[in-house]
């Protein structure tokens, strides 16, 4: 595997714009290392760009990663791709990877328009740290975590880093039920297909 091949843009992981490519600069400007790269683009993605159930996704334009840094929200498939690209603006070989997960605690009004709480496409990231890939998960900001008592999920660069299965009060939270493995960019139809099963089969 060429590890070179996963530096580049692509439609969604637009690591090439601008406003992309002066964020991932701004975030690592200075600091040495890999490892501390990636730290500051994970957790700037898991909180300052805030967790959205609900974010506009009906379009392809609104799952590349420059609209997503323009809106500072972005559901889990938005926010994986904002992290690869800044990643790779940052020369940190990164990618999407997806599984299919079931979320316990999700939302009446989410389960409501979903029709079911398993997700198709859960999307999150491999980061290519110092010779290993690793995974990455910036889904739910701290606030969100801490709102809803979540485990908010941490990164070092040296372990995965996956949603925790419970709440800090033993909840059941989040089931990963199949690894779909890594992705070269967004499978956008793939994604709005399994949604419209998704209803269709629970309506």
């Amino acid at each position: 595997m060429k590890i070179n091949q996963h530096l580049k843009p692509t439609f969604f992981i637009d690591s090439d714009v601008e406003s992309v490519k002066e964020k991932a600069l701004g975030l690592t400007e200075g600091v040495k290392g890999e490892k501390e790269k990636a730290k500051r683009i994970f957790y700037f993605v898991r909180d300052e760009i805030k967790y959205n159930a609900l974010s506009p996704r009906s379009s392809p334009e609104t799952f590349r990663a420059s609209y997503v840094l323009s809106k500072r929200e972005g559901y889990c498939v938005q926010k994986a791709v904002l992290l690869v690209a800044l990643a790779c603006a940052a020369n940190i070989p990164a990618r999407l990877r997806f599984a299919e997960v079931r979320n316990h605690l999700i939302p009446r009004k989410l389960l409501k328009i979903r029709g079911t709480n398993v997700f198709a496409y859960h999307g999150y990231t491999d980061l290519y740290i110092e010779g290993m890939w690793i995974k990455a998960t910036p889904t739910f900001d701290l606030k969100a975590c801490q709102k809803a008592g979540l485990i908010p999920v941490e990164f070092d660069g040296e372990h995965d880093a996956m949603v925790h299965p419970y709440t800090r009060d033993g909840r059941h939270h989040f089931e990963y039920i199949t690894d779909r493995g890594y992705y070269d960019d967004v499978p956008f139809r793939e994604i709005q297909e399994a949604s419209i099963l998704a209803k269709k089969s629970e309506g």
